[in-house]
Order: C-alpha cells, then sequence, then structure tokens
C-alpha cells in the first residue's frame, strides 16, 4: 500500500558542530540529520526533534518522504539512511536524500506472504525486502504475495512478485524470496528415548549401615 501523504515534520538549522556538539544536541532531545541532494548547493545540517523522528521511523518505516520545514523553508526529502545507538536503539544520527516530487528512487521494500499454504507445507523467508524503482510519490511501505495453496517445492523468486502500478524491479529477479519446505521431523528414537527417560526414576543411594562402635 502507497503512502497517501507526504509527512511533514520541523526542523532548525545546526550552527554547532562535532562530536561534543551532536552529543550535547542528542541530550537535549534533537537528532543531527544531514540532507543530500545533487541539486543542492552543499549539504544542509538540521537538527530534528527527537521524538518526532523516532514517531517517523516507526509509523512510517525507513522509505519515508518528508517535508522538512527548516525555520520556514521547505525541503522534499526521503530518509536513506539512520544511525542506531547498538545498546539503546536510539537514532543517532540520519541522513536524508533531496527529493521531487515527479522523479523516481530504487528503495528497498518489505516483502510479506499473504494467505494459507498446503497441509503439511511450511515457509522459508529468504529474503525479506526486495529492490524496487517507484515514484517517490507511491513508495509503498510493504509488498504482499500470496501464497495461497503453496504445496511443498514451490519457490518463489523476485521476478514472479506482481508489483503495484507504476514500481519496476531492480533487484535480481531469480532472488529467491520464499522456500515452501516440508517440516523436519523429530528421529523417532530420539522421542522415543525422552520418553523412557521420563519413565524412568532415579534410584536413591541406600543408605550406608552404621557401624558399630
Amino acid at each position: 500500500m502507497a503512502k497517501p501523504n507526504i509527512i511533514k515534520i520541523d526542523a532548525r538549522n545546526r550552527t554547532e558542530f562535532g562530536k561534543g556538539a551532536a552529543r550535547r544536541a542528542r541530550v537535549a532531545g534533537d537528532i543531527p540529520v544531514v540532507i543530500y541532494g545533487a541539486d543542492l548547493d552543499a549539504p544542509k545540517h538540521i537538527l530534528v526533534d527527537t521524538l518526532d523522528f523516532h514517531a517517523v521511523i516507526r509509523n512510517h518505516g525507513v522509505n519515508a518522504v518528508l517535508d522538512v520545514n527548516i525555520e520556514g523553508e521547505s525541503q522534499l526529502s526521503m530518509v536513506k539512511a539512520v544511525d542506531q545507538n547498538p545498546l539503546t536503539l536510539d537514532i543517532d544520527h540520519a541522513d536524508l536524500l533531496a527529493i521531487h516530487r515527479d522523479e523516481k528512487v530504487e528503495v528497498e521494500v518489505p516483502v510479506v506472504p499473504t494467505g494459507e499454504l498446503a497441509p503439511g507445507a511450511l515457509l522459508m523467508q529468504d529474503a525479506e525486502t526486495i529492490l524496487v524503482n517507484a515514484p517517490v510519490l507511491a513508495i509503498p511501505e510493504e509488498i504482499e504475495v500470496s501464497v495461497e495453496g503453496a504445496e511443498v517445492g514451490t519457490m518463489v523468486h523476485a521476478g514472479d512478485v506482481t508489483l503495484p502500478e507504476g514500481l519496476v524491479l531492480t533487484d535480481d529477479a531469480d532472488l529467491l524470496i520464499f522456500n515452501i519446505v516440508e517440516p523436519e521431523e523429530e528421529p523417532a528414537g530420539d522421542v522415543d528415548a525422552d520418553i523412557e527417560g521420563m519413565g524412568e526414576a532415579e534410584t536413591p543411594d541406600e543408605p550406608a549401615e552404621e557401624s558399630a562402635e
């Protein structure tokens, strides 16, 4: 499903630089962000509210299209990279790409299976996303792929995926997305051994006879 709206977010120009300045900004509740773009004279260094930006990523994903209001100046952008703290998962930094409403971009889009498999079949997902070329205002948050009734031995490759209108696959068409396999069964011997072991009770050691004094 394509995003219905461009997400508006406020920002202000960043005037201090360096690790110390970035740390102070994060402590104050802001995230340092850089906007890049071929049409820009120079990258734009800005600060955005931490809670606002976290909400964008949480609700719209990393392909979110933003209308960034930089102290009254509007800049259409999309999220290109997010740097998270490995311990806290807080966003330490982000890169945005300056875009135009009428252009297309290459993005990774999550692929999600739908439908019920044939009885006795198990779905293995080999790739979580596929690369597509899409209009910036029609980037889907995910692409659904039906596996209804798929039997053991069925494989779905990137080239098999039906894309929404306007999207073009740029990934390898032979990239394996879903593989329908037969569930592995636990060896009967191991099951019998477990059952037999459950029925055996440990024999307590007999108390030693008291020696006569």
